[in-house]
């Protein structure tokens, strides 16, 4: 059950539609699955080395509370701030995005004409793809009513998301190769912008960066496993467990689908059909080419679903993040409230709602999981360093399990995100300053509610 929960923590959108902007950095075929395992591995050492902080504080409440431990309770709060402004409000928005492609596939989506989608304000384009965009917040608003109703609904409508995708990508898989449509030849086409004779060693290395981190979006939710550690029989054996064997899974899955994706087309073929329409997603376009329309449609119609229910879990767990910093005193203080007939934090769900749909027409859906990655993975590192920063601030603390591979895993992993940083600072240097600043955008306000805090009452505190 555990490793159920951590596959569906995590299967979503990315292996739909990431092959595309990988494909189209690394040029190769090989080199594109070699990022998916690459990305893969890395998550496991970060799972491993979390592992020992869920298993420390089962019932802690995850990233939140560790930093808090680690680092206080700035740090903390920049994270939760920063889930509220692009971690988790920019994986609602893009997840959003890809039901928009699949509604696509049965109605085209209308576009402004050249003159509006070009308009842009401060190098955004609101009016670019505005099918898509207004159909993903009509998607956000809806679920946040169903919210507002209650958890009991949202649950109901989450129960079929792991299930639908995959099957969908089973069906996938199956179909690839069960067809006879495809061929390993196909598969060792490389692209007609590869390199001829190679990439220089830093070339390789920045290009690679620069998939994996496509790649991570894939597996974006990892963080999200140590909220599970209460709810598994004894953690200190089964936690790692659970989260190794999910994590391999979900990277063999991965590795298997785009390894079909580019088993029936030949790279460039895949890429000019994706260019064709930004909303294109590459499960649907490979369909599309194995058994024409009909089979397309079904596979829209299973990441339909999928979609549907990922951003409607994605929105019912980040509301509560918000809610719960905003009754300690972290947040917007009416986003403590409750809905008076349903109980539910409906203001903190509309807040989320509004932001997301902001996002929504600020970008589009590589934007968005670009800078959902470029603000997690400051994050990441702080969480997977403070394993060691707190083996030397509470040696003798009870650790009913410790990381494997201490101090290498937690120590490459960290390495590998202030490099992943650094070659996106350089690469992307806009995304990288909109991310920071959405990050650090928390400052003022951190110093405002923790003044107010100070003079609050203790037994108000206390109630809390």
């Amino acid at each position: 059950m555990a490793t159920i929960i951590v596959m569906s923590s995590i299967i979503g959108s990315g292996v739909f539609k990431k092959v595309a902007p990988m494909s189209e950095a690394l040029g190769s075929p090989a080199l594109v699955i070699l990022a998916w395992v690459l990305a893969g591995l890395l998550i496991l050492c970060a799972v491993l080395s979390i592992a020992e902080l869920a298993a420390m504080y089962p019932h802690a409440g995850g990233a939140f509370a560790w930093l808090e431990k680690i680092y206080g309770s700035m740090i903390a709060f920049l994270y939760g701030w920063s889930c509220f402004t692009v971690i988790q409000t920019a994986a609602i928005a893009s997840v959003a995005f890809v039901f928009a492609g699949a509604v696509n596939t049965f109605t085209p989506l209308p576009h402004l004409s050249p003159a509006w989608e070009s308009w842009s304000l401060l190098g955004i384009h609101p009016f670019d793809n505005i099918g898509a965009k207004l159909v993903a917040c009509l998607l956000i608003i809806a679920l946040t009513l169903v919210n507002i109703r209650g958890a009991k609904h949202g649950g109901l409508v989450s129960l079929v998301f792991t299930f639908s995708i995959v099957l969908c990508i089973a069906l996938i898989i199956g179909a690839s190769f069960g067809s006879g449509a495809g061929s390993w030849q196909t598969f060792g086409t490389t692209a007609a912008t590869y390199p001829a004779e190679g990439f220089t060693l830093l070339g390789f290395i920045s290009v690679m960066f620069i998939a994996m981190r496509h790649a991570f979006w894939g597996y974006e939710g990892w963080i999200a496993l140590g909220f599970i550690g209460e709810e598994v029989k004894r953690p200190e054996r089964n936690l790692p467990r659970a989260m190794a064997f999910g994590i391999l899974m979900i990277t063999l899955i991965y590795v298997l689908i785009n390894v079909a994706y580019l088993y029936v087309m030949p790279i460039d073929d895949m890429l000019r059909a994706l260019g064709r329409d930004q909303n294109n997603i590459a499960a649907v376009v490979v369909v599309n080419h194995l058994f024409g329309n009909g089979g397309a449609l079904i596979v829209s119609a299973m990441i339909l679903i999928s979609t549907f229910g990922c951003t409607n879990a994605t929105s019912l767990v980040s509301a509560r993040i918000y809610y719960a910093m905003a009754r300690e005193g972290w947040f917007f203080p009416q986003v403590a409230s409750t809905h008076g007939r349903y109980r539910t934090p409906h203001l903190s769900l509309i807040y989320q709602c509004v932001w997301a749909c902001l996002l929504t027409f600020s970008g589009s859906f590589d934007l968005l999981t670009d800078l959902v990655i470029i603000a997690a993975f400051v994050f990441y590192g702080l969480v997977v360093f403070g394993v060691l920063v707190l083996r030397r601030k509470q040696p003798s603390a009870p650790r009913p399990y410790r990381a494997f591979g201490y101090p290498a895993v937690p120590l490459l992993f960290t390495l590998f995100c202030l490099v992943l940083l650094a070659v996106t600072l350089v690469e992307s240097p806009g995304k990288s300053a909109a991310g920071l600043t959405l990050i650090l955008s928390g400052l003022p306000f951190y110093y405002l509610w923790n003044k107010k805090r100070k003079q609050r009452p203790t037994a108000t505190m206390a109630a809390h």
